[in-house]
């Protein structure tokens, strides 16, 4: 599927393991669950829009003008 098989997958595991320790390993794992899960989450909500605060600020930056004729 991505080209990686299962050496490729233990080495960068082996690495992983040197760079940051067996005791921060759980943490990490479990940091990048949190945020699969909550782009997940962001992605499945629906955008919302707010329509009626573009509404206010265009009515309240008209001014009235009179005119004056010469």
């Amino acid at each position: 599927m991505f080209g990686i098989g299962i050496p490729e997958l233990i080495i960068i595991l082996a690495i992983v393991l040197v760079i940051f320790g067996a005791n921060k390993l759980p943490e990490i794992g479990s940091g990048m669950g949190r945020a699969i899960r909550n782009f997940k989450k962001a992605s499945d909500e629906p955008d919302e829009i707010d329509i009626s605060s573009s509404e206010s600020k265009s009515s309240s930056s008209q001014e009235d003008k009179t005119t004056h004729s010469s």
